[in-house]
């Protein structure tokens, strides 16, 4: 992104907040041909207009792919630090290390997103507990936001997963549960906007045209998977920095470099499954490693739904006292409330005694 000045990182601010405010991106989908899909909001006032050329970002497969442990382990990857340099924000850092949004907010809390400092030290925590789902297709974990994707095992070979950041449905367009299937690709898609969002759009004071065509402009990016469930795609975007974030209408984003990759890998037919998991816990070498996610009550994970979020924790505690227990193992309650209150997305050790 480059801003290499206090005035330009306030106006992308500015700019990020507006466009955010302005209901940015999402999509309810559909498809009346092989060559169309449908709907998603397309802000040309946004400030990453045009930004959705993957070649811009080349993939790198070191940051997404991971061979799965023989003995079955669900804990992939690993976090660590990197030195920002001079005209960084934490959003450039994000993408660089195929990360969303919240991913790098929620890891580096006190450190500003647009204005980080030269040197500061930046977490990226791409560690994660594999979801508990069949390890077979695509498993996306909304409160994650994040996809995985388990590749057709290949005979004499590891078995590997592939991790992308998502941009999902904000609260009122959520991104709906349940299996679904790829049942059709369409590269370069047209989008044909609904009367509903064109509807949105125009109490914005926006004309939205009523086709889109291939392009910069595009909101689909470049390319599109269709899911079975009606309405639904897995899709680029040409507002890149929303990945990582709840600011769809319920369709599934990724980066554009990164679908450009997914695309050509995945097949039709290839089965999908949208799970809820806010916390995922996994046995380690020996230890009991704990990934928890925050409740949002709003589009993002500053406005917490205090109900929903102590309901998450009280399963949870219980959940984690009985594994603790079924080994041999009791909970260092103290140490283990500390560790829930930073709700860093990052997994870590549980304190056991």
């Amino acid at each position: 992104m480059g801003l290499k000045s206090r005035e330009d990182i306030d106006t992308r601010r500015r700019q990020f907040l507006r466009w955010l405010a302005g209901g940015a991106g999402g999509l309810l989908v559909g498809a009346t041909g092989h060559s169309s899909a449908l709907a998603a909001s397309g802000d040309d006032s946004n400030p990453n207009k045009g930004a959705a050329k993957a070649s811009s970002f080349q993939a790198d497969s070191a940051f997404s792919t991971y061979e799965l442990a023989a003995d079955g382990s669900p804990l992939i990857g690993r976090a660590h630090r990197v030195s920002v340099c001079s005209d960084e924000t934490l959003l450039d850092i994000a993408r660089r290390f195929d990360l969303g949004y919240w991913d790098m907010v929620l890891a580096n809390p006190g450190i500003d997103i647009w204005m980080p400092g030269v040197g500061t030290r930046a977490l990226i925590p791409r560690q994660f507990i594999l979801p508990s789902a069949p390890r077979n297709g695509i498993v996306i974990n909304v409160p994650e936001l994040r996809l995985y994707y388990y590749p057709p095992a290949t005979k004499g070979k590891a078995r590997q997963v592939i991790t992308h950041p998502v941009g999902l449905g904000r609260q009122d367009w959520a991104t709906p549960l349940g299996r679904a299937s790829i049942v059709e690709k369409i590269p370069q898609p047209t989008w044909y906007p609904p009367a509903s969002i064109r509807a949105e759009h125009a109490a914005r004071g926006e004309k939205l045209p009523g086709i889109v065509p291939p392009g910069p402009n595009n909101p689909l990016g470049e390319y599109v998977l269709l899911l079975s469930i009606p309405g639904y795609l897995i899709h680029g975007t040409n507002k890149p920095y929303g990945v990582g974030m709840r600011v769809s209408h319920g369709c599934i984003r990724l980066y554009p470099e990164d679908i450009a990759s997914f695309f050509d890998r995945v097949s039709r037919k290839t089965p999908v499954q949208i799970v809820d998991q806010p916390y995922k816990l996994a046995w380690h070498q020996g230890e009991l490693w704990l990934e928890v996610q925050p409740s949002p009550g709003a589009d993002d994970f500053t406005n917490m739904n205090r109900k929903r979020h102590l309901a998450m924790l009280a399963r949870l505690r219980q959940e984690v006292e009985y594994t603790a227990h079924a080994a041999g193992y009791t909970v260092a309650h103290r140490e283990f409330d500390l560790l829930l209150r930073r709700f860093s997305g990052v997994p870590e050790p549980v304190p056991l005694i």
